[in-house]
């Protein structure tokens, strides 16, 4: 596979300034606001506020609504544990949805159901390569006048109706963590155009200085991989697209489609129409497979490590989040019949994989068909 993260020549170019002019260690310098400039150009946004993780970016986003203890933020019940522990350091209640079935996106038709008079917001993640339907969700949040926080950690350059992912709630949230699609080990952003949202998170982070820093060097490694962002999505789209084909299913998937791989593996991916055409565009931090139904959690550790051994990285999805959690912490709106299967049954690859060469991709394709 293909080591990462990438060490190119711009990015030698970037330490050697660096070392030249000391930015790298100072607290204020060019870089970061460089960043922040190009952030808001590539997402058509007025506000980037950068920190340091995901996670922070995601309480940060929380607070610029802001939540107060006692309010009620709906997210689905497969999700990155964080989100849920976030809603939790608020002080607030996580009160969990179904997802769509055999895909890792919310059902939205269960976001009306699951809001009262104490709902405050909403988390919607794009995860393993599927898209949220935003303007939908947006419209629902609207209309009850509650705040969208879309999470875009996995989806970095990802395209929704012609517009980047991370823009079209209240405020977005980036994830710069050393597997991610941007990477400087560690970071994150929100991105927002409420002046009053950005404002909030700006006196709160401000306490004599930085309590949420991004570095100058990391800023710095950053800018030219958001230069080079859509050009790499776009190779790992390419390559996934010849994995399918290795994998012997069919690479125009419909939307919410499920083709068959073999008979012990199923492909949950949301290969959206309009792809082609620049309108929906997903971005594979990581892929969806989901496993044939006759598997248990622990066939699918088998399969992981039997994938591993033969040099593919897959692992285990998230755990369900109202499998990990005490039921007190949290309230659900039904049984969450399918993040329980998603909890049970998905795996995915990194996204590392889909930047080797095609000769590689075919080699993958067979061991997973087999």
């Amino acid at each position: 596979m293909p080591s990462w993260p990438i060490f190119d020549d711009a990015t030698r170019e970037v330490f050697a300034r660096m070392a030249e002019d000391g930015s790298w260690g100072r607290y204020h310098g060019p870089h970061c606001d460089a960043f922040i400039a190009a952030l808001c150009r590539y997402h058509r946004v007025e506000h980037a506020i950068l920190c340091s993780s995901g996670t922070c970016a995601v309480e940060l986003a929380l607070r610029a609504i802001p939540v107060s203890a006692g309010d009620e933020v709906i997210l689905a019940a497969y999700d990155f544990k964080a989100n849920f522990i976030n809603v939790l350091t608020t002080g607030c209640v996580p009160v969990l949805i179904d997802t769509i079935a055999d895909y890792p996106i919310p059902d939205v038709e269960q976001i009306e159901a699951a809001m009262t008079h104490r709902t405050r917001a909403i988390i919607v993640s794009h995860l393993h390569g599927n898209l949220v339907p935003m303007r939908e969700v947006c419209r629902i949040a609207a209309e009850r006048r509650v705040a969208v926080i879309e999470d875009a950690c996995q989806a970095p350059g990802a395209m929704i109706d012609g517009q980047r992912a991370g823009t079209f709630g209240d405020v977005g949230v980036l994830s710069f963590g050393g597997s991610k699609l941007l990477t400087s080990g560690r970071g994150g952003a929100v991105i927002s155009s409420n002046a009053q949202m950005a404002q909030r998170i700006r006196l709160y982070t401000q306490r004599g200085n930085d309590a949420y820093p991004l570095s100058e060097m990391q800023a710095a490694v950053l800018l030219p991989q958001l230069l080079q962002l859509d050009v790499h999505n776009g190779q790992r789209h390419r390559r996934l697209l010849d994995l399918l084909a290795a994998m012997g299913i069919s690479p125009k998937v419909d939307v919410h489609a499920v083709r068959p791989v073999s008979s012990d593996i199923q492909a949950a991916m949301n290969l959206w129409d309009g792809v082609e055409a620049g309108e929906n565009q997903p971005a594979y931090y990581k892929v969806a497979f989901l496993l044939h139904k006759n598997f248990s959690e622990s066939k699918r550790t088998q399969f992981c490590d039997s994938a591993r051994l033969g040099g593919v990285p897959i692992d285990p999805g998230f755990s369900g989040l109202h499998k990990i959690h005490s039921r007190q912490r949290f309230r659900t709106v039904g049984d969450l019949a399918n993040a329980t299967e998603l909890h049970q049954r998905l795996v995915t690859l990194h996204h590392t994989t889909l930047l080797s060469s095609v000769e590689t991709i075919q080699q993958i394709g067979e061991i997973l068909r087999k």
